[in-house]
């Protein structure tokens, strides 16, 4: 161990200068950042909430919807397997009620053949089918004198549910943070509610519009001779909707969806004859439907349905077989960017509404960052005293690893782009502490061998082999829980665990590799004959 090769000393000295160079653009001004070259290291870490302040919100998902179309959907397959070439099951009075679909057979005798089909439909749907009860985890079926009804299990339920917050997540993630740089918290909480948290954010309003915004885009064409304003009612195949585009107050549109806007797969803000407008882009399938809709309808409108608003109705022009196009209205830059994004990101599978909402002050922010440095630097100098009182000059190389140490985790959470939260500075001081044990452990060990009657080289030597074991297993431990802490807890508790994690292995290196540096260099120049430890 007292053996260190040219390579390994540059080794070190490498990764300690690349530490300094990450960990310093998060001591420089903003302007000053901006002014870094490219070449250069300029990424800093984020600030939680609880540190810059910014939006807490609370949402709960409405499921209603989510499952009443579920159903429709079952009752869509169970319609289609009844009529296919292999059952022809005869049926009527075929509905779709809150948790189930109903039916009644025509011919009673049928009744094996449906079950058979509606076996089919679970299958087709995800699940397995008891061969004898037609019951999976799922979903359940059962006949009585030709009724048949289908439901929706609660375990199928709270499968829904589930699968519909964590795709709400993952969109809620796309439309608040599309670049990545601002990593917000958005995570389940219970079964349907969803907690967002954004460090930064000074305008809740612009928040709450993106993220409550179901987007839900569909295309629809309008009835060939009614307007919306001229009838009361929508007749059978057609329904009413409201106009965002200002033209009209209402359109009568055909009930049926001419194309989904699911089938978008890039949309940007764009310009028009020098207005605002959305461009689009729409994948393989939603092209080819594209296509054919506005081949066989040129010069009639093409109306594009929001969230049940109509906000644009162009009338087609020609054909447009590209795959792309755009939508014209009265939109700001701003408004114009906004849909864009919500576009990108794709409709949420539920629409959403707000139970809590705090705005946490830049200023308390600031106190909780002041605090945390405090609380840094008190740890720091009764360390670094009590680590100098206790080794001597020994205690001076373990202050240097520990300064060291400090700079390497800055630059580690710099590198990661990772979020600093107030428990993440508690992790900071817990690391401070923790960070000069493997050191106690090498300098007593190194105490043991003078006491033993080595000379300073063999005790230097078999101190830091033998306190090596000691100091992987009490670290590795430690930095498990940390990881743990990290994956399966929330918010704060990943705040602690990220530090904490990242300090564990930077205080390993600075333990092991430099303060066995500094004390072999000053070794090989001094040659002491006993040891000041």
């Amino acid at each position: 161990m007292i053996n260190i090769s040219r390579g390994q000393a540059i080794a070190v000295a490498f990764i300690c200068l690349m530490g300094l160079a990450f960990a310093i653009p998060n001591a420089l001004p903003r302007n000053t950042l901006e002014k870094i070259p490219g070449w250069l290291p300029s990424q800093t870490f984020n600030l939680g909430l609880d540190l810059q302040g910014g939006i807490h919100l609370l949402y709960s998902v409405d499921l209603r919807d989510v499952v009443k179309d579920r159903m429709q959907d079952v009752r869509k397959q169970v319609r289609r397997a009844f009529r296919s070439a292999d059952y022809r099951v005869k049926y009527q009075r075929l509905r779709a009620t809150d948790r189930q679909v109903s039916f009644r057979l025509v011919d009673p005798s049928q009744e094996d053949t449906a079950r058979q089909a509606l076996r089919e439909v679970i299958a087709d749907l995800g699940g397995s089918a008891n061969a004898l009860t037609g019951a999976s985890a799922h979903y359940e079926f059962d006949f009585d004198g030709g009724r048949g009804t289908m439901r929706l299990t609660d375990t199928g339920r709270t499968a829904l549910a589930s699968r519909t917050v964590d795709q709400a997540i993952e969109i809620l993630r796309q439309r608040i943070d599309p670049t990545g740089a601002i990593d917000p918290i958005i995570q389940a909480q219970g079964d349907d509610r969803i907690l967002i948290q954004v460090p930064g954010e000074k305008d809740p309003e612009s928040l709450r519009r993106k993220i409550g915004t179901t987007a839900k885009m569909t295309f629809h064409l309008l009835h060939p001779s009614l307007d919306g304003t001229q009838t009361a009612e929508a007749p059978p195949g057609y329904f009413l909707v409201a106009s965002k585009d200002g033209y009209r107050e209402r359109y009568l549109l055909v009930e049926e969806v001419a194309l989904d806007g699911q089938h978008i797969v890039d949309a940007s803000q764009s310009f028009q004859d020098g207005r605002p407008v959305v461009a689009f882009r729409f994948d393989t399938a939603g092209a080819r439907q594209f296509c054919k809709i506005t081949q066989a309808n040129i010069e009639k409108p093409f109306a594009i349905v929001l969230d049940n608003e109509v906000i644009s109705a162009p009338v087609i022009q020609s054909a447009i077989c590209g795959g792309s196009g755009i939508i014209t209205g009265r939109f700001t830059i701003q408004s114009a960017n906004e849909l864009a994004l919500l576009l990108r990101a794709g409709a949420l599978p539920a629409p959403l509404s707000i139970e809590e909402q705090r705005q946490v002050g830049a200023e308390l922010g600031q106190d909780s960052i002041d605090a945390g440095k405090i609380a840094c630097i008190i740890g720091l100098i009764l360390v670094i005293v009590f680590v100098v009182m206790a080794y001597g000059r020994f205690g001076l190389f373990a202050n240097v690893a520990l300064l060291t140490n400090l700079v390497l985790i800055a630059a580690a959470l710099s590198l990661l782009q990772a979020t600093l939260t107030l428990p993440g500075i508690a992790g900071i001081v817990l690391t401070i502490g923790m960070a000069v044990d493997a050191n106690v452990l090498i300098f007593e060990r190194i105490r043991e061998e003078i006491r033993a009657g080595r000379t300073p080289l063999s005790a230097i030597d078999t101190g830091y082999r033998r306190a090596l074991t000691t100091i992987i297993d009490s670290n590795l431990t430690t930095f498990i829980a940390a990881l743990l802490l990290f994956l399966f807890g929330s918010g704060p508790v990943q705040g602690f665990g990220v530090t904490l994690s990242i300090g564990l292995a930077t205080s390993m290196f600075t333990a092991i590799m430099v303060t066995r540096l500094l004390v072999v260099g000053w070794w090989r120049r001094s040659r002491p004959q006993s040891l000041p430890i």
